[in-house]
């Protein structure tokens, strides 16, 4: 799963979102460090759509324009988990075998 479908998914997992409000929260969640273009993001959406991980909610209109509503699906709330679980698991592994070669705590920032 890429690092932006996994923060799109985490955004629809309180209430459905339109494309806007999907960019904004995606943003928080990650800190800054995903910043989608309304146009990747479709791609990213239509892509979750296919493998019935997020589906439409409704369709309203708002200032003129017609707003998507996308929500998750439970397919989606599953592959979330899954993936939030083997990241996790990575994560263990990587900090165990740093504590093993590194005993003394790493500070600062990385090296450029």
């Amino acid at each position: 799963m890429t690092e932006p479908a996994f923060f799109i998914l985490t955004a629809l997992l309180d209430a459905p979102r339109h494309g806007y409000g999907i960019v904004s929260d995606v943003a928080e969640l990650s800190r800054g460090r995903v910043q989608l273009k309304i146009g990747s993001l479709y791609g990213v959406l239509d892509r979750l759509v296919v493998d019935g991980l997020v589906e439409l909610d409704r369709e309203e209109a708002w200032q003129g324009r017609l707003r998507r509503y996308y929500r998750l699906t439970e397919r989606g709330r599953h592959a979330l988990a899954a993936e939030a679980e083997r990241l996790a698991a990575n994560a263990r592994i990587a900090s165990a075998r740093l504590r093993e070669l590194h005993p003394r705590p790493i500070t600062g920032p990385a090296p450029s």
